[in-house]
């Protein structure tokens, strides 16, 4: 944690001065006690997001983007890294009406192709300050009416949705990506485990949960988006005692056993594959898979022989 601290200063305060606010994740570095003492110190407002809901910061998820610019350059991609962040912070954002770094600095900045862009007029004194001051208002009403925007076709698609306390909800679980199967992606479509209890309502579109202790290393609180009203068919509520959920709220689906094989026959192949009974609590689930890779990822799956049926 010191040598984040060190970093954080060396990288952020050193360059930008210290921070009124900043939004961070939910990494255990973060909700440390020594990360907000540190924070407190400085006088920084520390605002941690929703859990599973990445919405929250999306102008940080944006930079995801900067992947696509380095596929080209195999493995020397990180060498380019720098250079692509300043291409990408010092291109116009149509969000704030200039580029990042003139936001920043008050001015533009000199790039490596277009040297010819940014002239030597100096400005001092008032009018220095009535410039930047433009800019700042300027910058301030872009960034509002494109919330405005934003949220005007985001409301197109949301159904308002509101809970009180008391009320008893279905909490969002998803399937464990990790699986490949024979034939098809993903088994299992989202679904659903609780109730759960609405004990605190947070903000206007989160909600804290009364957790089992099951669920014991999960963050209590939910955005909207992963909850559904609890319906009264007791048929459609799945208990989580009944299945297995990690941190990250992913149903984790295991094979129970192999019911039978068989060989599938292709015009120059034949390929073995076995039948698979997994844990499942919407009845009987059955899949079709390689044998190979089962048999090499779950052996013990193999202990009992199966008889060929094409024996």
């Amino acid at each position: 944690m010191e040598k984040l601290a060190r970093l954080y200063v060396d990288e952020i305060v050193v360059r930008h001065g210290v921070p009124l606010s900043i939004i961070l994740g939910r990494d255990s570095r973060f909700t440390s006690r020594f990360w907000q003492s540190l924070q407190q110190s400085l006088g920084t407002s520390v605002n941690l997001s929703i859990a599973y809901h990445p919405q929250t910061d999306g102008q940080s998820e944006r930079t995801d983007m900067l992947r696509t610019c380095i596929l080209d350059f195999g493995g020397s991609w990180d060498k380019h890294l720098p250079l692509i962040e300043f291409s990408y912070n010092n291109s116009y954002h149509s969000s704030i009406g200039c580029a990042p770094l003139e936001a920043l600095y008050g001015r533009k900045c000199q790039s490596l192709i277009c040297w010819t862009e940014v002239g030597d007029n100096r400005i001092t004194g008032p009018d220095l300050i009535q410039e930047t001051t433009d800019k700042i208002a300027h910058i301030q009403s872009r960034l509002q009416a494109t919330r405005s925007r934003q949220k005007s076709y985001a409301d197109k698609r949301r159904k308002p949705l509101e809970f009180q306390v008391g009320d008893r909800v279905m909490l969002k679980v998803s399937p464990w990506k990790g699986v490949v199967r024979f034939g098809a992606k993903g088994k299992l479509a989202p679904r659903y485990a609780g109730p759960f209890e609405i004990t605190q309502r947070i903000g206007h579109v989160a909600y804290r949960l009364r957790l089992p202790d099951e669920l014991s290393g999960v963050h209590d609180v939910f955005h909207v988006s992963n909850l559904k009203r609890c319906l009264a068919d007791e048929s459609l509520i799945i208990p989580l005692e009944e299945i297995q959920v990690d941190e990250q709220l992913h149903f984790i689906e295991k094979p129970v056993e192999i019911m039978d094989h068989e060989v599938k026959r292709l015009k120059r192949s034949r390929i073995p594959i076995v039948k698979v009974r997994w844990n499942s609590k919407r009845g009987p689930e059955f899949t079709w898979e390689h044998e190979d890779h089962k048999k090499t990822k779950y052996p013990h799956l193999f202990e009992k022989v199966v008889p060929d049926n094409d024996t």
